[in-house]
């Protein structure tokens, strides 16, 4: 079995963040593994408060993982801070990991600020050109790129900027734009487009997260790019299709929808 590592912060209505990560570890047959990085309160109605780990603690979660199992694949999500984003780097400078998938997180659904501003340079300077792939949205790829994106033409020119800054390849995810959802994958030489339907649902809670989780998943288990990011797209199409409505805001995704439908057990 194959050991993957998130690191990320903790929500704690379990809809997104290391919660979610986990259980899309377990969903595609690795080996989970965490270091948090912040503590939030959080919901289905929005993030309401964050409590930081302090860079000594982040460090030692790290070393205590590195220096005793093998770790086949890494995802990073939300590091808020400039301290949490150098100790991550360094850390992984140190223990090069075979596969990094960066998922810039940087604001809630529901408008709260996940990465303080000070330290978006920090992410684009230490943690981008450390990336096998990074997954921005839209509204994160033009912070990263400071350009309005709003057709697949300008997708595309995002790509190609956030690829200049030493990510070895980036997906940008097209699900603020109308129509099918796109996303646009640059490898330095060529672009592939995953296109998937557009679902008619409130119910997205976790969806980044557990899209980059996937594709770190899939990685692990030795999939080409291409072919991981298409299974993940696959695996959070159906995630999506059979969310749930918990709570009285944006639902969580059914991570373990497949695994349900298999064993015949009912998950409505």
């Amino acid at each position: 079995m194959k050991k993957v590592l998130t690191i990320a912060g903790s929500d704690s209505s379990g809809g997104a963040g290391i919660q979610a990560d986990l259980k899309t570890f377990s969903a595609h047959r690795v080996f989970g593994m965490s270091v948090i990085t912040a503590v939030t309160a959080q919901n289905t109605q929005g993030v309401f408060a964050v409590q930081d780990m302090t860079p000594e603690i982040i460090a030692s979660q790290l070393d205590a993982i590195f220096t005793d199992i093998e770790v086949d694949a890494v995802k990073i999500g939300m590091v808020s801070k400039i301290e949490t984003i150098k100790v991550i780097a360094e850390k992984l400078k140190q223990y090069k990991p075979k596969q990094i998938v960066v998922d810039p997180v940087m604001v809630s659904k529901s408008g709260f600020d996940l990465l303080s501003p000070d330290a978006k340079e920090a992410l684009i300077q230490e943690l981008i050109p450390l990336a096998t792939v990074i997954t921005p949205n839209l509204p994160e790829a033009e912070v990263i790129t400071g350009r309005k994106i709003t057709t697949i033409d300008e997708m595309k020119e995002a790509a190609i900027q956030i690829h200049s800054l030493g990510a070895k390849n980036v997906l940008v995810k097209g699900g603020h734009l109308e129509g099918e959802a796109t996303d646009i994958c640059f490898n330095g030489e060529e672009f592939t487009s995953f296109n998937s339907v557009r679902i008619n649902t409130i119910n997205t809670h976790g969806t980044g997260c557990t899209l980059s989780s996937a594709i770190t998943s899939n990685l692990a288990n030795e999939l080409e790019l291409n072919e991981a990011i298409r299974e993940a797209k696959t695996y959070i199409t159906l995630a999506i299709q059979h969310s749930f409505s918990i709570g009285k805001g944006v639902g969580p995704v059914h991570h373990f929808y497949s695994l349900y439908e298999k064993a015949g057990v009912q998950h409505v």
